[in-house]
């Protein structure tokens, strides 16, 4: 079995061709986890975290979660409702987006009674009967 040998030029240029690390750069990512858990806390444990991950944000002096906090202040109320409740808009959102898919679809169209029915039967809101089979 071989000794490690010293690394050759071609290694050394190699290693020195990396880029280095950034200063802060682990305290950027337990940020970005903390907020993290924040939102998968829930509830009143949620909102404790909040609390200290505000705290955290404003002494890091890192100035993009300055301002992330200053503007989670400023939404503090309807922030502690969806933690509270754990609603949000995710649903609204998502329905939002496939409406936009289906216009997009149905260009072309003749009418739009073909893009509602289209966007009836894929949101899954309306179940015409088929011939010949009592509807439901």
């Amino acid at each position: 079995m071989e000794e490690p040998s010293e690394p050759d030029d071609r290694q050394q240029a190699k290693w020195h061709g990396w880029p280095r690390p950034i200063p802060g750069c682990i305290g950027v990512y337990l940020l970005k986890e903390g907020l993290r858990f924040v939102f998968q806390a829930k509830g009143q444990a949620g909102k404790e975290a909040l609390d200290r991950w505000l705290a955290w944000a404003q002494r890091c002096r890192i100035s993009a979660f300055v301002e992330l906090g200053r503007k989670i202040r400023r939404h503090r109320a309807a922030i502690n409702a969806s933690l509270e409740h754990g609603l949000s808009q995710g649903l609204i959102e998502s329905t939002n987006t496939k409406i936009r898919v289906l216009t997009r679809m149905a260009y072309g169209f003749k009418s739009p009674e073909a893009l509602i029915a289209l966007a009836l039967l894929s949101l899954g809101g309306y179940r015409p009967g088929l011939p010949g089979r009592p509807a439901k």
